[in-house]
């Protein structure tokens, strides 16, 4: 069997949805073919080797449960290529085939985890280093997408110490009301405010900037929301069926991404012509093979209500795996289902094109 180090949690504010994603991911990797080392990170940083019911893990009661949890960490010796478990004065070392890490947002899809399982030279799923880093970073991406000809919407980058009125005074004359606000480098609509005025514009900035020194601002795009799913390594990639996001509330925040409750509905595939889902699958194509793409992405993008143009929004190195989730969804539309998904995954880890 393979050995597979499945990582979650986190520093991150999205520390609670990784709990949810590795939960699905636990509950459709095969037991018949993985030998599954759990590793949890909590809220402050720390990492354990979780041996106890994964179920746990969903409503955070695994960091209660000490009887099934141990410090762990993974070795940035190469020569260990290795978790290191500490249990008194004993230290166990696991040599994981692959590691799997469910992370959202900081510290676990923007090149810093990545660093220290490149340094391990422990194969790992997802994006590498800097595609990473690139892709977390929306001000970054865009540059590299824009230099690809992918169309985007207008945008604005603000650094926190920035003269504010100043940086107002240049949005509102290069991309006007109303706009949206985002920390450059969270996820899952953290800190996400949309503007229509002055004051509005300040507090989403100020807001923002609690959760990122830099905060980009973009043009209002008013179209469908839709977004597919990218597999692969290096230029040999299959992309997912395009699916739109029709959210109850007037943009697709955190709570319409995760609550199962929420009356957002998924609709795959998306009710666009097939020319416009085709552009959409090659803008994603394109977009994953420019920042260097490993493993997987999700790509978001609008398609205008006024003329039927695509305008990428931005990508996901490491999107959500929850059981609403749109990643494996739009490949299960296109026949891959869950634990397939998951296998290909792993496989595409061990092969990584250096």
């Amino acid at each position: 069997m393979e050995k597979i180090c499945v990582i979650f949690g986190g520093q991150s504010p999205e520390h609670d949805i990784s709990r949810i994603s590795v939960t699905s991911v636990i509950e459709n990797l095969d037991k018949t073919k993985y030998e599954l080392y759990i590793i949890g990170i909590t809220k402050d940083g720390e990492w354990f080797l979780y041996t106890g019911d994964y179920k746990n893990i969903k409503d955070g009661a695994w960091e209660k449960d000490t009887v099934n949890k141990k410090k762990a960490i993974i070795s940035p010796d190469a020569g260990d290529r290795a978790i290191l478990v500490f249990d008194g004065s004993k230290t166990e070392k696991i040599h994981p085939d692959a590691v799997f890490p469910v992370l959202h947002g900081e510290y676990g899809e923007d090149g810093t985890i990545q660093g220290l399982l490149e340094l391990s030279h422990i194969p790992y799923v997802g994006m590498g280093v800097m595609a990473s880093a690139n892709g977390m970073d929306k001000t970054s991406s865009k540059i590299v997408f824009k230099n690809e000809n992918i169309p985007q919407a207008d945008w604005y980058v603000y650094n926190r110490g920035d003269d504010i009125d100043a940086a107002v005074k240049e949005i509102e004359e290069k991309i006007g009301y109303p706009c949206f606000v985002k920390p450059a480098r969270t996820g899952s609509s953290v800190g996400v405010g949309k503007a229509r005025n002055r004051e509005k514009l300040i507090s989403a900035i100020e807001n923002a900037a609690k959760f990122d020194r830099k905060v980009l601002i973009e043009e209002n795009i008013e179209g469908h929301e839709v977004e597919t799913a990218v597999l692969g390594n290096g230029k040999s990639v299959r992309v997912g069926e395009v699916g739109e996001i029709k959210p109850a509330v007037e943009f697709y925040d955190f709570d319409a991404k995760y609550s199962s409750d929420s009356a957002t509905v998924l609709e795959i595939p998306a009710v666009l012509p097939e020319e416009t889902r085709g552009k959409i699958r090659e803008y994603a194509k394109t977009a994953f093979i420019a920042l260097d793409g490993q493993g997987l992405s999700r790509v978001d993008f609008f398609v205008k209500y006024s003329d039927g143009s695509v305008i990428l929004n931005e990508i996901n190195t490491l999107p959500g795996f929850t059981s609403i989730s749109m990643y494996p969804k739009l490949f299960a539309a296109v026949g891959v289902d869950y634990p397939t998904l998951l296998d290909e995954l792993i496989r595409l880890a061990k092969e990584r094109v250096k």
